[in-house]
């Protein structure tokens, strides 16, 4: 007998519509907990409709699991519309405060790396500056990669928020493209 094969697990965002209602966060959470499933990034916030927000979620689970999750979650009373959106072309963002070290000694040098991602400097104390920093989640992990030099105190991230494009413009594939040239 053929072992199965290994699904790839990778990281799926959904776009999950819901009744603004109490408890339906804590149900959807529940339900995640209740089969194992570990929620890597939770946005929530108001939609276009009154009474209606959106959940934007990141989940790690090959392509079984994702279908499984949906199917759980049109299970529950309050969920309107859920949407993998991880292959359809979208606008991404995620917003980050970020407190770093940043004596008289590195302070240029903090503030110049922080304007080379378009950060912003929305506290100053002595001896640390806190950044606030808008972009997709690449953005994020670049920023901390290069400030970890200086050493953070703090960090604390909003999650990914997801609208998908009107347009249909992918702009990963454009940007793959651009780099080729």
């Amino acid at each position: 007998m053929l072992p199965e094969p290994v699904l790839a697990k990778m990281k799926h965002t959904l776009s999950v519509l819901v009744e603004d209602e109490a408890g339906v966060l804590s149900r959807i959470s529940s339900l995640f907990a209740r089969r194992g499933y570990n929620i890597e990034s939770l946005a929530v916030g108001q939609a276009e409709q009154g009474g209606v927000s959106r959940i934007t979620m990141v989940v790690a689970g090959d392509d079984r699991i994702i279908e499984q999750i949906t199917k759980q979650l049109y299970k529950l009373v309050n969920v309107l519309k859920v949407q993998d959106i991880t292959e359809t072309p979208c606008v991404e963002r995620e917003l980050m405060l970020l407190k770093v070290n940043a004596n008289s000694t590195h302070r240029s040098e903090v503030i110049e790396l922080a304007q080379i991602f378009r950060a912003r400097v929305v506290d100053v104390a002595e001896d640390s500056l806190t950044l606030e920093v808008v972009g997709d989640p690449g953005k994020m992990v670049a920023i901390v990669q290069v400030l970890q030099k200086f050493g953070l105190r703090e960090i604390a991230r909003t999650g990914k928020i997801a609208l998908t494009r009107e347009s249909g413009v992918n702009t990963e594939l454009l940007k793959s493209l651009e780099a080729k040239v």
